[in-house]
């Protein structure tokens, strides 16, 4: 069964915009066009559009979902590459909730040496949180 971009877009659960974006990207193969110039679509391509969802509802880029979709179109199986690049992005977070910590961290000391600065009466030239801040 042929669909216009709109069904397939709905039936995959995204927009039509992001249909034609990944078609644009080679994430799909170029749809097939009817005599008026109207994309269609298959199943197939339906269920490669949620596939595609769902690889970036997993922060996968398009770029990395591309690569393993060549990958399984060449007959590979991608699997061990997603286990990589969900171990990359694993990381990442953890890196990211680090700095977070760290930023943290310093937010509270700065709140807590300005408050005691204004508690000892001490001016400051535009605010005594930023300037005494221990950004290094």
């Amino acid at each position: 069964m042929e669909m216009t971009v709109g069904a397939a877009a709905e039936a995959a659960g995204v927009s039509a915009k992001a249909v034609r974006l990944w078609e644009s990207k080679g994430l799909l193969p170029p749809a097939q066009r009817t005599d008026a110039g109207y994309r269609t679509f298959s199943r197939d391509d339906v269920d490669v559009l949620r596939f595609i969802r769902q690889a970036k509802a997993l922060d996968l880029t398009l770029g990395e979902i591309k690569d393993i979709l060549d990958l399984q179109r060449c007959g590979a199986a991608p699997c061990g590459r997603v286990t990589t690049l969900l171990d990359a992005h694993i990381a990442e977070i953890d890196r990211k909730l680090s700095d977070l910590r760290a930023m943290r961290r310093t937010l509270v000391e700065a709140r807590r040496a300005a408050r005691d600065s204004q508690r000892r009466g001490e001016d400051a030239v535009v605010c005594r949180i930023i300037e005494t801040a221990d950004t290094a």
